[in-house]
């Protein structure tokens, strides 16, 4: 008989191996139609992540969403009975907007989700799905593990007010303790409770190596409930056979919105993909928020991302057998810097002081790959896995949104992101305020913050003259010594934010590099030069 498995696509195969998996444990298969009421994601757009929703309105002229998650249909109709758990399995197409492009995307996702009276056998169990889900579609994994009860356990001593302890938690998922740190300082956090901060966010790596350190660090009786549970999971998963040492990672990165979950978290990665493939984690909250008894925990496994799998260059030496980490550096007078700390801390390839038309230069014995790219597109080589790490300044970081760990200030670079205008300028808040800038979205989420009516004014260069000529009223662009503002008769009339280099590192390979890329990062950090 023809094999036909031999004719499928990767992702093909794993829909059908992941959903004897799920089935033959125990999971029923769940259909959802493709579009749903857009009130049920507008009231959990939180829940979503990034990405846009797509809508059209029906023939009754009701506004409807092309489905872009399938949990929320399986929490709104799933039937609570006490004492008992339902189990559901699903294989469906999601559409998303893509977040930046705006381009559409159809996603083929596939998941479980444990509904019901959820016990810590019910979490065991989903864990255990979880890694035997990696295992089903790659041969080389790692599941990163968290808990929202160590985050929130943590984040409720600092007393933060709730904005300041959200922009706290996105720092924490970007591992960008600079920011987390002065949020802390502005609100009169202690000295002593933002080096602890920085202990929680700097503990990763193998469950064996940090579960000791997470039993340390707890503080309250919430961040003591999860340490036992993630010790609970080390020990089941050791019982099973796992190879928690290679395979599983605790990393108290991984955050979600704690209006919606409330225990262990979850993510999942495989080589050759630069973002998470699998998600999950305990969602009771989300069950409260739309009314439903009972908790909930599950995952969904992105398998579309398997088609595309494309290993970054360079991932081994030929001569060393050493694992590469390949490096973005801007081109310009940036980069010439950046490359002269990576070269003091002992990481040079001397070729690239001689380029000539190369663009990429490798050192085998140190283990690194050099490649120049023009500045705006480090964090897009970065953030794709073209690239394991790479130096950015925050404005680029801060325009496109880049999902990447921001490991650290490399204090070099360093300029103000300003709004200027001509020295008699005085804003009339009844009209509507004319910005021209090359950075829209800097400037929109600015004034958006402050509630002004602006007209964005999209240019590529020569800002300056924009209010000269009558076209805006104001720029917002970088100023570094102010003197072109002064040449064309302008000044600064308030700060934005300030800009410095970054060093940056996909969040997807940190997992299977982070020795490497951490021992980087510790050489940097000698040479950065002090505040």
């Amino acid at each position: 008989m023809k094999d036909y498995g031999e004719l499928l696509s990767r992702s093909e195969k794993a829909i059908y191996d992941l959903r004897d998996l799920y089935r033959t444990s125990g999971y029923k298969l769940f259909r959802t139609g493709k579009f749903e009421e857009y009130q049920l994601y507008s009231q959990n757009r939180d829940f979503l992540g990034k990405d846009g929703i797509l809508t059209f309105t029906d023939n009754r002229g009701r506004l409807m969403a092309l489905k872009p998650d399938v949990t929320l249909s399986v929490a709104r109709n799933s039937e609570y009975v006490p004492g008992q758990v339902e189990r559901y399995c699903y294989d469906d197409q999601v559409y998303r907007m893509a977040r930046g492009s705006g381009e559409f995307r159809e996603i083929n996702q596939t998941g479980i989700e444990c509904i019901g009276d959820i016990s810590e056998d019910h979490v065991l169990e989903v864990i255990d799905l979880a890694v035997k889900s990696l295992g089903t579609i790659a041969e080389d994994y790692i599941l990163t593990v968290s808990h929202m009860g160590i985050v929130r356990g943590f984040t409720s001593i600092l007393g933060l007010p709730a904005e300041a302890e959200e922009a706290v938690l996105k720092a924490m998922g970007n591992k960008n303790f600079h920011k987390a740190a002065a949020i802390c300082r502005e609100q009169g956090v202690s000295t002593f409770m933002i080096s602890k901060l920085q202990e929680l966010m700097s503990t990763s790596g193998s469950m064996d190596q940090v579960l000791e350190a997470v039993k340390g660090m707890a503080m309250n009786r919430e961040m003591d409930e999860a340490a036992r549970e993630l010790d609970q999971i080390r020990q089941f998963l050791t019982d099973k056979g796992v190879e928690t040492s290679a395979r599983l990672r605790f990393d108290f990165s991984v955050v979600n919105d704690m209006g919606y979950y409330n225990g262990v978290i979850f993510q999942g990665f495989v080589t050759g993909v630069p973002y998470a493939v699998l998600s999950g984690g305990r969602y009771d909250k989300l069950m409260e928020k739309m009314g439903r008894k009972g908790g909930a925990i599950g995952f969904s496994v992105d398998i579309s991302a398997l088609d595309q799998k494309s290993p970054a260059p360079a991932e081994t030496g030929e001569k060393t057998g050493r694992r590469m980490i390949n490096v973005a550096l801007p081109k310009g007078r940036l980069g010439e810097k950046v490359y002269s700390m990576f070269a003091a801390a002992g990481y040079e390839a001397p070729e690239l002081l001689n380029p000539g038309r190369k663009l990429i230069f490798t050192n085998e014995e140190k283990g690194v790959s050099f490649f120049w790219v023009k500045p705006s597109d480090v964090s897009v080589y970065v953030e794709r896995g073209a690239a394991d790490i790479g130096v950015v300044g925050k404005d680029i970081l801060l325009e496109e949104g880049s999902d990447v760990f921001e490991l650290l200030d490399l204090n070099i670079g360093k300029c103000r992101m300003m709004v200027a205008g001509p020295k008699d300028f005085e804003d009339d808040t009844d009209k509507t305020l004319k910005v021209a800038t090359k950075f829209p979205r800097i400037a929109s989420r600015y004034y958006n913050g402050k509630g002004r009516d602006i007209d964005i004014i999209k240019l590529n260069g020569s800002i300056e003259i924009a209010p000269v000529l009558g076209l805006s009223d104001v720029i917002v662009d970088i100023v570094e010594t102010g003197n072109t503002l002064k040449a064309n008769d302008l000044e600064p009339k308030e700060k934005i934010v300030d800009i410095s280099a970054r060093f940056i590192a996909n969040k997807a390979i940190y997992n299977f590099k982070s020795e490497e890329i951490g021992t980087i990062e510790e050489a940097l950090r000698k040479q950065k030069p002090e505040d």
